[in-house]
């Protein structure tokens, strides 16, 4: 049994807004992905069709169809994770590591020679 599609039918606003997020260049990738993937489904294409031109499933586009379905742009949105925040940003772990790599990717020569 296919599930039901949510069939998609745009706003002159809405086709807009999308048609600018898919054209953006350095926009994060999920966000454009997510644009084109809502237009295509507005062009009456399946789910099948749509994870297949997006390099998706056909379970995330299902469920990104759904959301836009109910909550429209917003929907495309990511939720607030679950979990406390990060206390460091992303990169603080590996501050003072900067001398140490790049000492390893110049090749050191050995201390002594490796004559057995």
């Amino acid at each position: 049994m296919a599930a039901r599609l949510t069939e998609i039918t745009l706003s002159a606003e809405e086709r807009g807004e999308l048609e600018r997020v898919a054209a953006l260049q350095k926009a994060p990738h999920r966000d454009v992905q997510r644009a084109k993937l809502v237009l295509y489904a507005a062009e009456g294409l399946s789910d099948v069709e749509i994870a297949a031109r997006l390099d998706m499933s056909p379970k995330n586009v299902g469920r990104w169809r759904r959301r836009f379905g109910e909550q429209r742009l917003e929907g495309l949105k990511d939720k607030p994770r679950a979990g406390r925040p990060r206390r460091f940003p992303p990169s603080a772990d590996r501050r003072d590591q900067g001398g140490r790599l790049r000492a390893a990717e110049r090749g050191r020569a050995a201390v002594a020679p490796l004559n057995g």
